[in-house]
């Protein structure tokens, strides 16, 4: 079944982003001031009703952390992206030759140095080596490194990371382990280290943060069910400052086995940087990838307070799911443009405000057509709105896929750039769905990022 979840974010002098089912809505002024009279005559409807005012309800994003195929710094990371660069290769950290699937989006030469003590480390499961680095880089980003954060009250403090997958491979490392050896060769940190909460336990311990601390499995929305959970902390007063966002480290073998026996993958092995292909005609499947990508989020009031850099602004959020099937989605998009709607009423943000999408789009045949289907029941002024793909460069890292994409939504409103689609075909001839404009050429941006639930 296809469960949604929607956040909106505003930028200073830039951005507001959303996301539902995984879905995100970003909203950037451009940097030419305009009256309301002359809005209004750019869209007679734009003017979205009443938001949020009370500085200790307003959610606004602090900082960012990630880990990707393109490495763990957040600049280099859109930097790749807006380069049309592909982070997809062939899998070498186990044997898939015989699989009919043999490549993805494995991430290389992750350190953790600095910040995961050397005997812990060699104890996680990758899940939740990802998990560490990026929420602690991001508190970086917003100026709370070790030093810094004694400026906060930690009992104010949370931490919401989801996963899809958990510890997957913990886990089968120590089934083979019972299997072959028995149940006296399982290692006693199996059970803790597969739950997928252990990631955002272990970094609170670290850090010390005692506020709200879970983790929600939701799929491919994974991420945004924990932003808008992170709001709500923040909103009823429950909590000053949240991280929140997604992770999953799933390319082992039965991972990889199961999404084939799921025929949802595609199959070019002879050419993996070409095979995330979204909205392509001869698109044959998404590719499995993995990664991190976490916000730091907190009320406007208690950014203000410590001089916080402030990167966007949280406006509103929605949850919804279809009902329908176990993998595929409604090709209608019926419950995705619900969602959609249901988030633009939260933060108050009308649909004709919105001229840039960054989609869901995984490659699958059902998928992209059903999204494009929700998206043209909700926004029926086409003409100026703009899309593009992050998945078609570093394909689907499932409970982490709608934290990187938030990340390179902020960064598209940040930089004034959006980057290309990449794998794009036409009568056999290459070429890419150019993104690559300034977005302060344009007026009244509200950027939307599609992040589905499906693959």
């Amino acid at each position: 079944m296809e469960a949604q979840a929607i956040l909106l974010l505003q930028v200073p002098s830039a951005p507001t982003i959303f996301k539902s089912s995984s879905r995100i809505i970003v909203k950037s002024q451009a940097p030419i001031r305009a009256t309301r009279r002359q809005l209004l005559a750019y869209h007679p409807s734009a003017i979205a009703p009443k938001r949020e005012k009370d500085a200790k309800k307003r959610i606004v994003v602090t900082g960012m952390g990630l880990v990707s195929v393109f490495g763990s710094d957040v600049g280099t990371f859109y930097d790749s992206l807006l380069a049309g660069e592909s982070g997809i290769s062939l899998i070498d950290k186990f044997d898939a030759s015989s699989f009919p699937t043999r490549f993805g989006g494995q991430i290389r030469g992750f350190n953790s140095n600095g910040y995961i003590d050397a005997k812990s480390d060699k104890r996680l499961d990758d899940c939740q080596r990802y998990c560490i680095v990026a929420g602690k880089k991001a508190l970086e980003d917003a100026v709370l490194g070790s030093h810094e954060l004694s400026k906060i009250d930690k009992d104010r403090a949370g931490v919401v990371v989801g996963s899809g997958f958990g510890g997957v491979t913990m886990f089968s490392d120590n089934v083979e382990s019972l299997i072959e050896r028995g149940y006296k060769k399982i290692t006693p940190f199996f059970t803790p280290y597969c739950i997928s909460n252990m990631g955002p336990a272990l970094l609170a311990k670290d850090l010390g943060f005692m506020g709200p601390n879970y983790s929600i499995s939701a799929a491919c929305a994974t991420s945004n069910f924990c932003f808008c959970a992170a709001a709500n902390h923040i909103r009823e007063g429950k909590a000053d400052l949240m991280i929140a966002g997604g992770v999953d480290a799933i390319l082992i073998p039965v991972e990889l086995g199961g999404f084939v026996a799921c025929r949802a993958l595609s199959q070019r092995n002879d050419d993996p940087q070409t095979a995330s292909r979204p909205w392509d005609k001869d698109r044959d499947g998404f590719v499995l990838s993995e990664g991190a990508g976490v916000l730091v989020m907190e009320s406007l009031e208690h950014a203000m307070k410590r001089n916080a850099p402030i990167l966007a602004e949280y406006l509103g959020g929605a949850v919804n799911c279809d009902a329908y099937h176990i993998t595929n989605p409604r090709l209608d998009g019926l419950c995705v443009s619900s969602c959609i709607r249901s988030c633009l009423v939260d933060a108050g943000v009308s649909a004709e405000e919105v001229n840039y999408i960054n989609a869901h789009a995984t490659s699958t045949v059902v998928g992209d057509l059903a999204e494009v289907n929700a998206l043209k029941k909700v926004f029926k002024s086409k003409e100026e709105i703009k899309m593009n793909a992050t998945k078609s460069m570093i394909g689907h890292c499932m409970g982490a896929a709608g934290g990187l994409e938030a990340i390179a939504t902020i960064k598209a409103v940040q930089t004034g750039w959006l980057h290309p689609t990449i794998n794009q075909f036409l009568n056999s001839t290459q070429f890419q769905i150019q993104s690559n404009s300034m977005i302060s050429t344009l007026q009244f941006q509200v950027q939307l990022v599609l992040v589905d639930t499906t693959p």
